[in-house]
């Protein structure tokens, strides 16, 4: 976890710390919760010690991005302040206070050979991941990876290195202050791109990759990777307001849903309005947007309500904005509210305002995202909210993790069989 290393053979490179890792997961395995938890709490310490000199690694990052033209959002996330490295010690001490999912057995049932089988909970090995700008994730990564027993390999952004390396150091320290092997956490010390195609192309080494960050590092990430990865592309999420609506609660759920933060993947990005309440609610709805500076994009009959709303194309119906921009349609019905879900959603999160018992049940049961919600904000799509305590990330696969992936997210299980002595007849 050097923070200057000189890299000329990166292949090779990455091959050791594919070994190392190997290695360090097969260590892991056996780590008590008591060693893990001794580690998250001695990292939370270092980074307290090192506060003014992780301030001063990030201070060199954000000279190098300004200098380099990162734009406003680029450099936020970029940057580390004494609040967000109080969030990061606190968000150690919490995952050290997490249950421990490893080791848990379930399902235990008693067969008529007499024998037991249940499952248990077991570390997935060894976990890649790939992220950009916010030098956070590389703790937060960290800090999950290691209480679900994983070793990890963590390449961040080039243009979070020096951050990146500066928090390598805690982990490092924690790890040896705990007794476990420092390739636990390995970060890539080459900002060279080949790096991560290597990363994603070393199975023998590497169990799985989950990728954070921009559409376009996830798409190659997809189409190139070898290795299984955990992942979704898009967060086109939608609220669908029902002709039984309590309009009350449909107006705060549909601006929390997209104003509370404009910038994640649970933002609500196109609002459906069943056709009955359209005249009620869109004046309101114009209104309190106004009020958020939030731009509004509709379909021919939300214009007709709302003149002065700019048309929405077929585009805007695809659109994550990740910005204060909402893309509004009015529908007959909830059929045609679930078929434009299904046309235009990335099965992500989707949300139902609605009274009727059935019409919840059916918007529950039909619609084919990671979260489905009644009468909630999609802000609420979060591990956090979810009660996992931290999350690596949302998922919209369907094999293995799906929505929000924390620590169990990052274990599998495998069967156990308990017998006494019985053999097959």
């Amino acid at each position: 976890m050097s923070r200057h290393t000189a890299i000329t053979d990166v292949d090779s490179y990455m091959c050791q710390l594919g070994v190392a890792a190997r290695q360090a997961s097969a260590g892991l395995r056996r780590a008590p919760t008591a060693a893990k938890n001794a580690a998250l709490l001695a990292m939370a310490r270092h980074v307290e010690a090192s506060r003014e000199s992780l301030l001063a690694a990030n201070a060199r990052d954000l000279e190098r991005g300004r200098a380099a033209g990162l734009d406003a959002a680029l450099l936020d996330r970029l940057a580390l302040s004494e609040s967000r490295l109080a969030g990061m010690v606190d968000g150690l001490r919490q995952v050290a206070a997490l249950p421990d999912p490893v080791g848990e057995i379930d399902g235990l049932r008693a067969r008529p050979s007499g024998i037991q089988v249940g499952q248990m909970r077991v570390p997935l090995g060894v976990i890649g991941i790939i992220y950009e700008s916010r030098p956070n994730v590389t703790m937060e990564a960290a800090s999950l990876c290691l209480k679900s027993g994983n070793a990890c390999i963590l390449r961040g952004g080039s243009e979070a290195s020096e951050s990146n390396a500066a928090i390598a150091e805690c982990i490092a320290a924690g790890l040896a202050e705990a007794g476990l092997p420092e390739a636990a956490v390995q970060v890539v010390a080459t900002t060279d791109r080949a790096a991560v195609g290597r990363l994603i192309a070393m199975p023998e080494y590497v169990d799985v990759i989950i990728p954070r960050g921009g559409k376009s590092l996830i798409e190659r990430i997809s189409r190139e990777a070898r290795v299984p990865v955990i992942k979704h592309l898009d967060g086109v999420c939608h609220v669908y307001v029902d002709a039984t609506a309590d309009l009350a609660k449909a107006l705060a759920i549909a601006v929390n849903a997209k104003t509370q933060r404009y910038g994640t993947c649970n933002t609500l990005e196109t609002l459906l309005i069943d056709a009955p309440v359209a005249d009620a609610l869109l004046p309101q709805l114009a209104a309190a947007y106004a009020e958020h500076g939030v731009e509004l994009r509709g379909c021919p009959r939300t214009r007709e309500r709302l003149p002065d709303v700019a048309p929405a194309t077929e585009a805007d119906w695809q659109a994550e904005y990740l910005a204060p921009v909402l893309a509004i349609r009015v529908v007959e019905g909830i059929d045609e509210a679930m078929a434009h879900i299904e046309t235009y959603g990335s099965h992500h999160t989707d949300a139902i305002v609605s009274e009727s018992y059935s019409l919840t049940r059916r918007f529950l049961t039909e619609v084919d995202s990671s979260s489905v919600m009644v009468n909630a904000s999609t802000r609420f799509a979060d591990g956090f909210e979810y009660g996992l305590g931290a999350e690596i990330g949302i998922s919209t696969d369907k094999l293995h993790a799906r929505g929000p992936v924390g620590l169990e997210g990052l274990t599998t299980r495998k069967y156990v069989v308990l017998g006494d002595g019985q053999i097959r007849e």
